[in-house]
């Protein structure tokens, strides 16, 4: 078997900053401190303004920014700000309304100027007037140097037509509260605040591997977007607080289209004074600037960077390595280099697969980290953050955007902050699931990159606010300020407003936000921010689990508004039925765009009209129909869209937000093995640093062997094997199914025969792979699917239709899957998006037949001529008997003339047609009504040989053509030979589901052949099983009814004493001979081979065979080595098949397997060249117990033949009367019977099967299997009679109870009833 290799989960490992050994390129950035104090001053009472304060005299307009013009005795207050380094900055502004407002925490109010005097904004004339004072919140000590403070700040006065700037933010509170004077209102621009330092552009300068990959070449641009800002060069005071590593994220695009994702670690490590020059140590105050001395109470410090680059977004397992390799270069000694656990991370942690979709990864004895398999979650993988989303823009401004992105507008993000830019931007793509979005998307462009913002198309575009400082961005592009949670739009154009969205479902995604923006609030506090780094390293998972909990609950806010935005769309979905033309794949083609249009409320049809328009709908519409990659999450999606359609979709959960993965297969990564000295002893901590380390080449690990998986299928497999694949939303409705039914009696065994089916549909592409004709193969799926709706069948899934449909388009058959679907949407079933892609891709890839009739018809036309040819020969034939002799032979030559007349004259007409079509099975289409004769009538002499005449005059002139041979086959004959056989296989045909088709006669034609000419072998299964703990044989029936609904539990349930035990299916292969005689159950063949494996529900049976099918390809299936290899799957679906008389090419593989060849008798059998394999199932053990006591049926059996050697008219008392009050329907009294007899007998025997059992078996026996239902309401009356006599409890501890409704539901669901 062939194997391929994971796919590496991290490809590049780059450490970015300053290289020491240079050149070092300086950026022109003006280093702006930040504001660190603010101040009000009353001009008009003589204050002036503070040293070292700059005051504000003018609005940006150039009017006066006086603060108490409303005021009656005006004191001309001014705001005054001062910038610098010797406090932590101030992070916002805000006003203060007393009286109204609640002072949030960690906010300073400014009651008094510098001279003490009040600093009231507001008139204190008016007894009810509240006061009005500026309030601010200054960064914590230990973020004082590197935190996002306030930069610049500005008064506008709006009636004057002034707005606030790009990147400033506006406090919506008007600072005059006055009877008079224009409203004023303050505003403010923030930037990263920065201590002394020197700013150059980032360099790598350490990776690994240090060749590119040939795939993926590592881009020259990762230093710059690890360290957007640069590297910093700082000073320090010594004081100052450690600074905790920032982690970011961003979003690489490669040459062939693909998403990178890298993660980042930002974090700051001493520098050597001695790499600056005299001039650099000034700038940074390390030397004094008269005398040059050294400023000793500073320390230096420099930035750097390490990044993981992945074709995945696992941030949250990259932040967890990133930080765990941070913190072991600041720590130690070690006695393994760093080196050694970056390379095994990368070499030894696969991307997680199907094969293994957990992955626990010890980087140490006490870190560790988890991946899981991204398809278990339905959403698409993305580095969006939602938390983010929400925390930098509120509910109404998320709402907006939301907006813009549904109607496709030019959307700029700028922030600061790339981490932020980053994740937002992923989130605004992510937030209008299911819809992709399609234009151009750069989550971060530099600034080089600007000119894409002047693109004649929609776009979503984040840069750095500096661009704003350079450039005046479009005036038709909506530009969004993360840092100051503001939009900006253009005045020409209406402003987009939240509201324009569907009002109903709009207000409900604003409130659900707006009460998460109030509990982010609460999460997100000050108090977290300060975490200790050790606090944070070692308990992560515990500081951001509510985090967590609320981010998948914001995503799923934005979810169920699309679910309701788009509720009933698949109902508009327009399936092709005829042949493909030019215009077929259009979207007005696929979907009722009018008809969705009208079904809406006619206030949304603006918005729902904007919305259909979009490049994102249409490719929608698109995925919808055919097959993407796409289908699990499109699924998903119609599966939240049947949950929003109730009354208060609001209350429906649609993402399980503590979704484990414990049942499934989690493989462990190891970390790397410590040395040893040769003693034994463990080796000395040399590894120890003082800075990140350089790494050395000679210390990585050399790749070794790599996780492998099976490769998927191989040549012979079909090109699209993933149809018959169950996503986690099918395998997970089918659970709850299971589940639900399994408490019901009459819905279990029709939960347990679908799941039957779907194994059979499963099995079907290597079914139809290995027959010659392949389009009769087709067909008998489909008559098996029309069968299955007869039966009122509980499909868990549309697997079945799905596999069809795939194998129409296959194989050619466009108006087959046609059928396909009506019959389905027949079954009250509507196609998901998966059965629907495989059927459109089906009807639209196939080879439609022309318009003019085929061959199939004319062959269907000329049977149903012969048909009524022969309907109007019986009514003659009938008066002829009922006539004179002499009228008999005028009536024969008239017969005779319109006899020939009709079939001669038709056959010429069709003569042409017939020689111009392909030739089609004759018998199929003219003998096929016959087989819905029952089996055992006998029609008169003069009536069958019409019929073989019949037969005769249109096959071949002699009747030894296939018509006669056929019709001897149909006509019941007691002495012929081989009559059983062909008696049994009329009462239970091989097909027994297509019985009324022309399949099943050419099928029961070929076997009965095939029977009575050729070598068979005879293979005896029995699903009996004995209960250890009571000694009790426990049979079929009662095997399904104890079953579970987990597709996990192998164990049934004993019905007699409650036991659980694994039940066990039993094989025995013997020679049939050439003239087969049936063996009665309870013979033994000596030597012959035997096979006992677990039997399996047909749950667990699916859930096995999905698994081999996923590992080892479909092509296992026709395998020999998969009897042998797997043998508890192969039994048990020549089991399955079997009992629902499904055909397959399974039974071919017994004659190599090794059970064969072990018995020279069955070899030398199964090596002819016309050797068969036959299959029988039995009701009973194949092995009975010698010392238990015999069952009835086989006494019944042994003295039948002994009577009739023997001639004797008289059978032994006690079966006898059993018998005779079984049938005079006393049933009770031959139950008290059996046990005086039993009690009387020597020794106290012992019997393995319950009262019922033995009774049941011995009518089958002697009466038949149509006895069967009626002796269920015999002994159940029995059982009643015989609990007021000597008492259920008695009867229980003789195992004389009933069988449970459950139970005989599934032996009538499972009809035919096995052999005895």
């Amino acid at each position: 078997m062939t194997e391929e290799k994971c796919p590496q989960l991290v490809d590049y490992f780059v450490v970015a900053g300053l290289d020491p050994a240079g050149p070092w390129r300086p950026l022109d950035e003006d280093a702006v401190e930040s504001v660190t104090d603010l101040a009000v001053i009353a001009r008009g009472l003589g204050e002036e303004v503070p040293e070292g304060f700059t005051c504000i005299e003018r609005t940006l307009g150039g009017h006066s920014a006086e603060l108490s013009a409303g005021l009656i005795n005006n004191p001309h207050l001014y705001l005054c700000y001062r910038r610098g380094r010797d406090k932590p900055p101030i992070l916002d502004l805000g006003v203060l309304y007393e009286g109204k407002d609640q002072l949030k925490q960690g906010w300073y109010v400014i009651e008094t100027t510098p001279y003490s005097r009040s600093a009231n904004l507001s008139s204190g004339g008016a007894p009810t007037a509240h006061r009005v004072f500026l309030t601010y919140r200054r960064a914590l000590d230990s973020q004082g140097l590197h935190t996002l403070g306030v930069t610049d700040i500005a008064l506008l006065l709006p009636s004057k037509g002034e707005v606030a700037p790009h990147t400033f933010c506006r406090v919506d509170k008007n600072l005059n509260t006055g009877m008079w004077g224009p409203a004023l209102y303050v505003c403010y621009k923030r930037a990263v605040a920065k201590a002394n330092a020197l700013v150059y552009k980032a360099s790598e300068y350490l990776r690994y591997p240090e060749e590119d990959l040939e795939a993926f070449p590592l881009p020259e641009s990762v230093p710059v977007f690890c360290l957007p800002m640069g590297v910093t060069v700082e000073s320090w005071p010594l004081n100052t607080k450690y600074q905790l590593p920032v982690f970011s994220t961003f979003v690489l695009t490669s040459a062939s289209g693909d998403k990178v994702y890298g993660a980042a670690i930002q974090f700051y490590e001493s520098f050597s004074r001695e790499l600056l020059s005299e001039r650099q140590s000034v700038r940074l105050g390390l030397l004094s600037v008269v005398d040059r001395r050294p400023i000793t109470n500073r320390s230096l410090q420099v930035k750097k960077s390490i990044c993981v680059l992945s074709h995945w977004p696992f941030f949250t397992v990259f932040q967890k390595f990133l930080t765990f390799v941070y913190r072991y270069s600041i720590s130690g000694p070690h006695v393994l280099p760093l080196e050694k656990h970056i390379s095994s991370f990368m070499h030894n942690v696969p991307f997680p697969s199907p094969q293994r979709p957990r992955i626990l990864v010890q980087l140490s004895p006490y870190d560790n980290l988890l991946l899981c398999q991204p398809v278990s979650s339905p959403l698409p993988l993305s580095g969006a953050s939602f938390l983010k989303l929400l925390q930098n823009l509120g509910p109404e401004n998320a709402c907006t955007l939301l907006l813009a992105v549904l109607t496709e507008h030019k959307l700029l993000l700028h922030s600061l902050r790339p981490d932020v830019l980053t994740s937002v931007s992923e989130a605004l793509v992510s937030m209008s699931f299911p819809l992709r979005w399609l234009c151009p998307y750069i989550p971060l462009c530099p600034l080089q990159m600007a000119d894409v913002l002047l693109a004649p198309m929609p776009f979503i575009v984040g840069v750095h606010s500096s661009y704003f400082d350079l450039y005046d961005p479009p005036t038709d592009v909506v530009c969004v300020d993360l840092d100051t949670n503001t939009i900006f739009q253009s005045e020409d154009k209406k402003p987009l407003s939240w509201r324009s969205l569907p009002r109903k479902h709009g207000k409900t995604l604003f409130n659900t936000l707006t009460n998460l923006h109030k509990t982010l609030e609460k999460i997100c506090t000050p108090g977290q921010e300060e975490a200790t780094l050790e606090f944070l390293l070692t308990d992560y998972d515990q500081i951001y689990r509510s985090q967590k909990q609320l981010e998948l609950e914001i995503q799923e806010a934005f979810l169920r508004f699309m679910s309701c935005l788009l509720r009933g769309y698949r109902t508009f979905l327009l399936p092709i039925t005829q042949a493909p033309s030019d215009t077929t794949t259009d979207c007005s083609s696929l979907f009722n765009l009018q008809g969705f249009l009208k079904s809406r409320d006619r206030t949304q049809q603006k918005f729902y009209t904007q919305l259909t328009r979009t490049q994102m709908f249409t490719q929608f519409i698109e995925e919808c129909s055919f097959v993407s990659d796409r289908h699990a999450c499109l699924e998903f999606f119609d599966e939240c869209v049947q949950k929003v359609d109730v009354e208060k979709p609001e209350e429906v959960r649609l993402i399980d937000l503590d979704e484990t993965h414990s049942g499934e297969h989690t493989v462990f990564i190891m970390p790397p093995e410590e040395p040893q000295e040769p003693d034994g002893s463990e080796c000395p901590a040399l590894y120890s640093y003082e800075t990140f380390p350089t790494l050395r080449p000679d210390l990585f690990e050399r790749p070794q062997d790599q996780l492998r998986v099976p490769a998927k299928g191989s040549a012979g497999s079909a090109p699209s094997s993933p149809a018959p694949r169950r996503t986690k939303q099918e395998i997970k409705l089918a659970q709850k199914r299971a589940q639900k039914y399994s408490a019901v009696p009459d819905m279990w065994s029709k939960c347990l025969l679908g799941h039957c089916y779907g194994l059979w549909f499963i099995y079907l592409p290597t079914f139809v792979r290995a027959e010659s004709a392949k389009v009769r193969a087709l067909h008998t799926a489909y008559d098996v699917l029309k069968h299955m709706e007869n039966r009122k069948v509980v499909l868990p899934d549309e697997v079945c239709y799905r596999i069809l449909m795939q194998l129409c388009g296959q194989y050619g058959q466009p108006v087959l899957a046609v059928r396909v679907l009506l019959e389905m949407k027949k079954a009250g079933i509507t196609p998901n998006t998966i059965t629907y892609g495989y059927y459109n891709k089906a009807v639209l890839e196939s080879k439609w037949p022309s318009t003019s009739q085929g061959g199939r018809l004319r062959w269907a036309k000329l049977r149903n001529v012969l048909l009524a040819v022969a309907q109007f020969r019986q009514p003659i034939r009938r008066r002829q008997k009922s006539g004179s002799v002499g009228s008999r032979g005028g009536q024969r030559r008239f017969t005779f003339t319109f006899h020939t007349f009709i079939t001669v004259s038709h056959l010429l007409i069709y003569s042409k047609m017939l020689l111009s079509t392909s030739f089609v099975n004759f018998t199929s289409f003219i003998f096929c009504p016959l087989t819905s004769r029952p089996a055992g009538t006998r029609d008169t002499a003069g009536r069958n040989k019409v019929v073989d005449e019949n037969y005769n005059n249109v096959s071949s002139p002699s009747r030894g053509g296939l018509a006669g041979k056929l019709q001897q086959l149909l006509t019941p004959t007691r002495h012929r030979v081989n009559g059983s056989v062909l008696q049994q296989l009329a009462s239970d045909p091989p097909l027994s589901v297509t019985a009324d088709t022309s399949l099943h006669l050419s099928l029961s034609l070929s076997l009965s052949l095939s029977l009575s000419l050729c070598l068979c072998v005879q293979v005896l299964m029995s699903s009996c099983s004995l209960c250890r703990s009571c000694n009790s044989l426990v049979y079929d029936e009662e095997i399904m009814a104890s079953w579970t609904s987990d597709d996990s539990n192998l164990n049934s349930s004993c019905p007699f004493c409650c036991a659980s035990f694994v039940p066990f299916l039993n094989a025995e292969i013997c020679d049939f001979g050439p003239t087969p005689a049936p063996r009665p159950a309870g013979s033994s063949v000596g030597g012959a081979p035997q096979v006992t494996v677990a039997y399996l529900s047909p749950l667990v049976l699916r859930k096995e065979l999905e698994s081999l099918l996923e590992n080892e390809g479909e092509a296992v299936l026709a395998q020999p080595q998969f009897l042998e290899n797997h043998s508890i799957i192969f039994w048990n679906l020549v089991w399955y098949f079997q009992r629902l008389g499904l055909p397959s090419n399974l039974l071919q593989l017994v004659k190599a397997s090794p059970l064969t060849r072990s018995h020279p008798e069955i070899h030398s059998i199964v090596t002819s060249e016309n050797s068969t394999v036959r299959v029988r199932l039995l009701w009973d053990t194949l092995t009975p117990d010698t010392d238990q006591w015999p069952p009835l049926y086989i006494l019944w059996r042994i003295h039948s033949k002994t009577k009739t050697h023997s001639d004797t008219q008289q059978q032994e008392p006690p079966l006898s009367e059993v018998l005779r009050w079984v049938g005079m329907n006393e049933v009770h009294k031959a139950v008290t019977l059996f046990l005086d007899t039993l009690a009387k007998q020597p020794g106290s025997p012992s019997t393995q099967r319950s009262l019922y059992r033995e009774f049941l078996f011995l009518t089958l026996a002697a009466m038949g299997k149509d006895h069967v239902a009626a002796f269920d309401k015999k002994f159940k009356a029995a059982y009643t009679r015989l609990s007021g006599t000597l008492g259920q409890e008695e009867l229980r501890k003789k195992r004389a109870q009933p069988l449970s409704p459950k139970a005989i539901d599934c032996r009538r669901s499972f009809h035919p009833p096995l052999e005895c």
